[in-house]
């Protein structure tokens, strides 16, 4: 399905599930019905399952929106008092339509936990109350955090919503056709001998000149331990940004657990770093690339993006608001140190270049998601790759070809 077809579906009021590889534009489309639904005046409530993919539609959690907070069951008693809280209740009253993006990473008692939310505000009889859902992403990609989760498909909410299928099937990420058929060989489960053999081609090879491009791990530990080793390589003096924060510890940890700056941010001229939200009107985005310039006179430092803007990073905050009322903010300087990151983190980014290590991938569509972030083969340098990486979750599989037959 195209974007254009998908999009008219979108505006006709269904309940949609809208799905497609990675590079099919699903957020961008997310986006272009968040800016038609504020044109139509259709009061919406955009959500996310993360607090990382939320900053990429200018949103908050679905569990911040529908007033769950971090809880996975609810006691009838703990319902009542969400339902007595003001705000949330206006939201969802008010609302017309909610949209949770990335909900492969939302389990299904969380998707049921929203759905008894909207129906004891607005119509028990109808799925979400009446509101139109829409559901986007993948599920091929990474899966709930919480290992014996199910998947929101399974989840009652999203059988009795009834979701029309949109599988966007035009690729904008990616413009190498190999890599591509590589990508596509994975998510079918057809990947083999040759996948890995084409893919091993890039073993330790450079990348068009570029001497460090972001280093994509599976493990923390091996991200964290680049990032500090190649910092102390540049010479300079150091800066230090400690994070600020405010709130209860429990809300806190939630807010830390969300975003991707660091408690304790150090910084030297020459250090290679990644914006870690989004921020149209300052000019960058969550996953912008570049390189420390200097400090202006605050103290603030400056970065140079791959396209030559120069960007002076002040503080910013995270957020978890109920009644407006601030519950809980953390601040910091919207950056990290982009030598290396997560092949977690790095879900939703499109990256020009990437060195990957997928030689300890543990989880299903790890090496999926990884490889899928660059856009050519010959933008990849690989560091190593085992066979789990080429692996996509079996049950996954099957439903996907549910969802190809229900969008034809």
């Amino acid at each position: 399905m195209t974007q254009s077809q998908a999009l008219k579906i979108l505006k006709s009021g269904e309940n949609v599930f809208l799905t497609g590889s990675a590079g099919t534009g699903k957020t961008f489309l997310i986006n272009k019905f968040i800016g038609w639904l504020k044109d139509e005046k259709t009061k919406a409530g955009i959500t996310a399952s993360t607090g990382i993919a939320a900053t990429h539609i200018g949103g908050r959690t679905i569990h911040s929106w529908a007033g769950i907070g971090i809880e996975k069951k609810l006691s009838q008693k703990k319902i009542s008092k969400i339902l007595r809280n003001k705000k949330t209740r206006q939201r969802i009253e008010e609302a017309q339509v909610l949209i949770i993006d990335e909900i492969s990473m939302l389990d299904a008692d969380r998707l049921n936990l929203a759905d008894e939310i909207c129906k004891a505000v607005k119509n028990p009889f109808l799925p979400f109350g009446g509101i139109q859902i829409v559901m986007s992403g993948d599920f091929f990609q990474l899966p709930p955090v919480d290992k014996d989760a199910k998947f929101a498909y399974e989840s009652s909410a999203w059988k009795e919503a009834k979701a029309r299928v949109c599988y966007l099937d035009e690729q904008f990420r990616q413009d190498d056709s190999a890599f591509t058929g590589i990508l596509n060989r994975i998510r079918n489960n057809e990947a083999g001998a040759d996948e890995m053999s084409m893919l091993k081609k890039r073993l330790y090879k450079p990348i068009n000149g570029l001497a460090k491009p972001t280093k994509l791990y599976t493990h923390n530990a091996d991200v964290d331990a680049i990032n500090s080793y190649e910092l102390s390589r540049v010479a300079g003096e150091e800066l230090a940004y400690k994070m600020t924060e405010r709130g209860p510890r429990e809300l806190i940890n939630f807010l830390k657990k969300a975003c991707l700056a660091p408690e304790e941010l150090k910084l030297k001229t020459g250090a290679m770093v990644m914006f870690v939200k989004n921020n149209f009107d300052a000019g960058y985005v969550n996953g912008t690339l570049g390189v420390i310039i200097g400090f202006n006179e605050d103290n603030y430092p400056i970065v140079k993006t791959r396209s030559d803007k120069e960007i002076v990073a002040v503080s910013s905050s995270w957020e978890i608001e109920e009644d407006e009322t601030v519950l809980a903010a953390i601040s910091q300087i919207p950056l990290r140190l982009a030598w290396a990151i997560t092949v977690h983190k790095s879900q939703g980014m499109s990256l020009d270049a990437a060195e990957i290590d997928l030689s300890r991938s543990f989880e299903y569509g790890m090496g999926y998601v990884a490889l899928s972030r660059v856009r050519t083969l010959a933008g990849m340098r690989l560091m190593g790759i085992n066979k789990e990486a080429l692996r996509v979750d079996p049950e996954v599989l099957l439903k996907d070809l549910e969802f190809k037959n229900l969008s034809e």
